[in-house]
This record gives structure tokens, C-alpha cells and sequence, in this order.
């Protein structure tokens, strides 16, 4: 029986974000991996349906290496960012430095702790936490603070809050490291060599290809076309590199000492990433 009857018989099933961050990555994957199932939804949700085998792969947030350490990461495909990222935010009703409470999108997990991290780091506080619902905008929240991510916070009206933090800048600053927010992983005994080539093709070929995406989903969204193409071509940085992956050593380790994890992730779960040099990343 050959590969591809092996493939019809046996399809992965491959998750990936249903947010604008996620097109570069998965521009033509679908035609790149024919026989296997593509599937999306929001982060958490992503991360659920892996860790209960409802996924075989998927794009998840980098917070879940650390309660997952048998997951494997497949590529050094990535989605993070060197500076502002745009689309994750925190937006406060009160001064930083006086916030009670903080509502964290439904759909965010690594984003949450990056802003508890933060508040901790530059403030000193630690908030009570509640949800603010996929459906709700952040100003129905009652907390001081909400955290949204995603499509949502690129088009909040940030005008009804006193101050808006964006966490990519504001980690980028304190940490001077890149943040890396998702990161394709699989489950065990499911990864391929060919998968793992699909999906860093994919993102080289959208990276090639940003103004076209952009345009596209400038019409989808009906967002300014320069929002769009700026953010995708500046504020987003596709490629897992040693800069990356030390900013998730640091990452991993300040959620650990604020008892967010139980530990870090090992490094030998990293290991298919650093076996590749700089220059053959991207």
C-alpha cells in the first residue's frame, strides 16, 4: 500500500487558530497536505481538543509545552513578535500599578500569563482573575483591567480606557527578547517528516506573499489595508530562531516563579527546533 493510500485510509487531523495572526502560516497548506484534515478554531480551544485527542497537531499556545511535555513541537514555524505585536492587549479602566482585578480572554492562554507576568514584573500586583467570554466586548467587562487577543484587539475601541498596555512591546522591553506566543506541536507517535516540511513551506510561501494576504483580508475584515499589511509584515515575526527560544526559557521561568506552571519545559523538548542553525531557519 503506498503512502498516500496509507494517508486516505488514516488522515491527520491539523488544527490551526482561526485568527488573522495564522494566514501567513497556513497559506496553501491545505494543498500541501491533501489527504489530511485541517481544522480551525480559537487557541485554548485548540489545545483542548489535542489534549484530548480530538487534534493529532495543531497551532497552540506556547504556555501549554509546560503542562504538555510529551507533546513535540514540529517545525520552527511560530507566531511571535520583537517588539509591538498588536494583538494582544491589556486595556485599564485604572493605573496599572492599582489594578484589583483583570478579565483574561476566553481564548487566550499564553497571553495570560505574559500579563500576569508583567503586572507582577513592572508593578508588583497580582489581580483577581475572571473571564471575559468570546462573545462580550471588553467593555462589558466589570474588572479594572481586561486582556483581549486576537481579531478583537486589533479592533477594540481602546478610547474608553485610561491606559493600554501592548504586551509584545511591553515584554520586549522588560525582557529585550523576542515573545513567542503559539507554536505548532503534535502529539506523540503522530508527527511526520512530511508534515513538518508542509508547515514550514506554508509559511515561507505566506511569507512571500504577505501584501496579497493583507489585501485580502482587509476586504474580509474591512480593516484599513495598511492596519493589515503593517501588521502582518511588522509586527508579527514567523520564524522560531535561538533569540525565540530564549525568550521562552525566560518566559517559562517567570511563570514558574509566580507558581503559574509546576515547571518549565525541559529543553530536550525543544531539541527538533535547536538541531537548526540560524541560518537554516527561515
Amino acid at each position: 500500500m503506498s503512502t498516500s493510500e496509507v494517508d486516505l485510509l488514516h488522515p491527520l487531523r491539523i488544527g490551526a487558530v482561526s485568527y488573522l495572526n495564522t494566514k501567513p502560516l497556513v497559506h496553501g497548506l491545505a494543498e500541501l497536505l491533501p489527504y489530511d484534515e485541517l481544522f480551525f478554531d480559537y487557541p485554548s480551544r485548540l489545545a483542548d481538543s489535542l489534549s484530548q485527542a480530538s487534534l493529532d497537531i495543531a497551532l497552540v499556545p506556547s504556555i501549554e509545552l509546560a503542562e504538555h511535555p510529551e507533546w513535540n513541537i514540529l517545525s520552527d514555524a511560530c507566531i511571535g513578535c520583537v517588539g509591538p505585536v498588536l494583538s494582544v492587549k491589556v486595556m485599564f479602566r485604572v493605573p496599572p500599578a492599582e489594578i484589583r482585578s483583570l478579565a483574561l480572554d476566553e481564548g487566550s492562554r499564553t497571553s495570560a500569563v505574559l500579563a500576569q507576568i508583567l503586572l507582577h514584573k513592572l508593578h508588583g500586583v497580582c489581580p483577581e482573575l475572571t473571564s471575559l467570554p468570546l462573545g462580550r466586548k471588553p467593555e462589558q467587562a466589570d474588572a479594572d483591567a481586561v486582556l483581549v487577543i486576537g481579531d478583537r484587539a486589533i479592533c477594540n475601541n481602546d478610547s474608553k480606557f485610561v491606559e493600554v498596555w501592548d504586551l509584545g512591546e511591553q515584554w520586549c522591553l522588560w525582557s529585550e527578547l523576542p515573545m513567542v506566543f503559539a507554536l505548532w506541536v503534535a502529539r506523540p507517535h503522530v508527527a511526520t517528516d512530511e508534515v513538518a516540511a508542509a508547515l514550514c513551506a506554508a509559511r515561507d510561501n505566506g511569507c512571500r506573499r504577505l501584501s496579497e494576504i493583507a489585501y485580502e483580508q482587509s476586504e474580509e475584515m474591512q480593516l484599513p489595508l495598511k492596519l493589515v499589511e503593517e501588521y502582518l509584515c511588522q509586527n508579527l515575526h514567523f520564524h522560531l530562531q535561538n533569540e525565540q527560544l530564549r525568550g521562552l526559557e525566560l518566559f517559562y521561568q517567570c511563570a514558574a516563579d509566580l507558581h503559574l506552571i509546576h515547571e518549565p519545559p525541559k529543553l530536550a523538548t525543544l531539541e527538533p527546533v535547536l538541531k537548526l542553525p540560524d541560518s537554516q531557519i527561515g
